[in-house]
């Protein structure tokens, strides 16, 4: 496997440049120079943020933070080593009083109900903030995430311009160090602190570096079922993974129109939004 991490590197000079030309020339074109990013304390939210800080300039962020009251104060703490690194300007607005009406009337909602909520909470204040800050909603969700569909849709799926979404997680990591992202978030064990020692491989049951290999060989090189099994994955693993991108896929859509006429959203009207460019 190691010829795969060797191709899992990244230039990460030319990326850093792709990526901030794109977040500036994407918010350029809405006639907006500002963003808004969820701060979590997490490696992706704090690349993003480093990316958006650079193209539009730290004055032009707005971080927000959002916790809830079984929040981890270290991803807090970890949130505020990157306003400071990157000084942006930065809110805290907790997403408590917003969930827990709902919860007393399902009081029987289980981990990944509550998650779901507490997620789709955060994305209504940053759509909120977005309004109030005149700044595009930046996503924070990488390839490896989308792929596998481990993210809320309507929640943290959700966003007006998205850098790292052709990134895998292993990528990310590679780039934020190149940045010069605080160390401790780099090193911290990934997590949507939606629960008390929740932890993104605890929850899908294996690590990124293994699944972002077997990924790339699916996703980007296009090889078999068959091909990466005898690549040297065990076949249990690759069909479970196969099984939960397809399963995943609405999440990568918009939502499906039913066609009645022969100009169809999404079918066959698909200029780009300047209808120009």
């Amino acid at each position: 496997m190691n010829n795969l991490t060797d191709r899992l590197r990244i230039n990460t000079g030319l990326a850093r440049k792709i990526l901030v030309s794109f977040l500036r020339e994407e918010a350029t074109r809405t006639g907006l120079s500002r963003a808004v990013i969820g701060l979590s304390g997490g490696i992706d939210s704090a690349l993003s943020c480093a990316l958006a800080a650079e193209a539009l300039g730290p004055q032009n962020v707005l971080a927000v933070r959002m916790p809830y009251k079984t929040s981890s104060p270290q991803s807090m703490a970890d949130a505020q080593l990157v306003i400071d690194q990157y000084h942006v300007p930065d809110k805290v607005i907790e997403i408590t009083s917003m969930v827990d009406p709902l919860f007393e009337h399902v009081p029987e909602a289980d981990t990944k109900r509550r998650g779901n909520a507490m997620a789709r909470a955060r994305m209504i204040v940053l759509y909120d903030q977005s309004a109030a800050w005149g700044g595009l909603v930046v996503g924070t969700g990488n390839k490896t995430e989308i792929l596998l569909g481990y993210s809320t849709i309507f929640g943290d799926a959700a966003s007006a311009l998205n850098p790292l979404g052709d990134l895998y997680k292993t990528q990310v990591r590679q780039l934020s160090a190149a940045i010069g992202v605080p160390q401790p978030v780099i090193d911290k064990p990934p997590t949507a602190d939606l629960w008390i020692g929740q932890t993104d491989e605890g929850e899908l049951g294996y690590t990124y570096a293994e699944v972002d290999q077997l990924l790339y060989l699916l996703v980007d090189q296009r090889y078999s079922r068959d091909e990466v099994v005898a690549a040297g994955f065990a076949p249990a693993f690759v069909d479970r993974v196969i099984a939960t991108i397809r399963r995943n896929q609405f999440k990568r859509m918009p939502p499906l129109i039913a066609k009645l006429s022969n100009r169809t959203v999404g079918y066959d009207f698909l200029y780009l939004r300047d209808w120009g460019s």
